[in-house]
């Protein structure tokens, strides 16, 4: 009778170890499952300091909200090249807006005549659209406010 008690006591000892060690390997699995899971998840793009998104690491797709910005800065580039084939001698002006984005020439690096209001692009002015894209007189990328 003695040995069976005894045998109850150890067999409940190790029945509650061997429950916290799979309760213990459970969770573990369950931290790396979500780790690994928002790792693959990550947003693989980030902004460099003109405001522009760039690839971080190797994503596998291209969010729409970056192919929107892609497309506002390709459409930027032309409108300035076409002001420029047709002679236009940039100051600080508007170019138009390109989507969701207006299109500012500024100069580099930003002066008085840049912030007057007449520079500004008349739909972001008024607020039509919220988010401009500044190119220098030369055509370089300087910033994409969002």
């Amino acid at each position: 009778m003695r040995n069976i008690k005894k045998f109850k006591m150890i067999s409940k000892k190790l029945k509650g170890n061997y429950l916290f060690w799979v309760s213990l390997i459970i969770l573990c699995l369950i931290i790396i499952a979500w780790f690994l899971y928002f790792r693959i998840q990550e947003d693989n793009w980030m902004r460099n300091s003109q405001g522009m998104y760039e690839e971080h690491g190797n994503p596998a797709i291209m969010p729409d909200y970056v192919a929107i910005q892609k497309n506002a800065i390709n459409c930027a580039y032309e409108k300035y090249n076409l002001a420029k084939l047709n002679g236009t001698i940039f100051n600080s002006q508007c170019l138009g807006t390109c989507g969701e984005y207006a299109v500012d020439i500024v100069s580099s690096p930003r002066n008085e005549e840049d912030n007057k209001i007449e520079n500004q692009c008349k739909a972001y002015r008024i607020g039509s659209v919220k988010k401009f894209i500044e190119l220098d007189k030369e055509g370089k990328l300087l910033l994409v406010h969002e």
